[in-house]
């Protein structure tokens, strides 16, 4: 079994050095990285250049700003990924150092792994940016919803799998196999701007047969605080999932496959 790690990103190079030091720091590294780039400009370029240099297995996918494009790029990189299994993350959100293992480890046939995040404390910021800072006790007073920061892989094993679409869905931590995205056509790049994309995704997995286990005390990241992005496309999205829902739709018509070489 071989591992992508996937992480997605836009122009925000101070967060993602920190995500990608985490990555140098993980107990079990994965088999290539992945950066999904919606249009960040030459110093995030210049950043994952360096990281390259320092011996990080990792595949820049980028494409021009024309505005939030997130599905599309994500589509792009695992199109363009050689691995078996996929690990997302978003650029804003710091690795635990057992993060990769315990997805990998989690990991089973006919169905996908979702785990929630720490968040970091907005007052925090100016000092976990500028010390680079990717690691946090329990006691840590830079963090809240400090329960979700306690590894105990023996009370992970107590979640068992769903087939009902749960609200702690994120795709700032969630795996898949490679397989069964594809088999849904990925992500659906009819759905534009912020919002509803990754749970959309996930209702075509569970509508095709793949179940949902959570992640709990095992799959830790910590969310980097900021300011959220805009909502103006949310209200369409969560039509697009409704219609998923409602159609037990198990593909989208704009996805993955027009990323997907000809099998000769």
């Amino acid at each position: 079994m071989t591992v992508a790690l996937l992480i997605s990103t836009y122009n925000w190079p101070e967060a993602l050095d920190l995500v990608l030091r985490s990555v140098k720091n993980q107990s079990v590294m994965p088999n290539e990285i992945l950066i999904a780039d919606d249009g960040s400009t030459e110093i995030t370029k210049k950043l994952i250049e360096k990281f390259q240099e320092e011996g990080l297995p990792i595949k820049h996918f980028w494409q021009e700003d024309k505005g939030f494009r997130k599905s599309q790029i994500l589509n792009k990189a695992i199109a363009g990924a050689k691995s078996d299994y996929i690990i997302q993350v978003d650029g804003d959100c710091i690795l635990h150092r057992n993060f990769v293992e315990d997805h990998k480890q989690n990991a089973e046939i006919g169905n996908f792994l979702f785990g929630s995040r720490v968040n970091i404390k907005e007052d925090a910021i100016e000092k976990v940016l500028p010390k680079r800072k990717i690691k946090f006790s329990f006691f840590s007073g830079k963090i809240s919803k400090r329960t979700r920061n306690l590894r105990v892989p023996f009370l992970s094993s107590f979640y068992k799998e769903t087939d009902i679409l749960s609200k702690k869905v994120r795709g700032c931590n969630i795996s898949y196999w490679r397989s069964d995205f594809i088999a849904i056509n990925g992500y659906n790049e009819a759905m534009t701007g912020w919002g509803k994309e990754d749970s959309e995704m996930v209702v075509r997995l569970l509508n095709n047969g793949i179940n949902g286990r959570r992640l709990r005390y095992a799959g830790i990241v910590y969310h980097i605080w900021h300011i959220e992005k805009s909502r103006e496309r949310e209200v369409i999205n969560s039509g697009i999932q409704a219609k998923a829902i409602e159609n037990k739709l198990t593909r989208c018509e704009n996805g993955i496959d027009q990323y997907l070489s000809a099998p000769k």
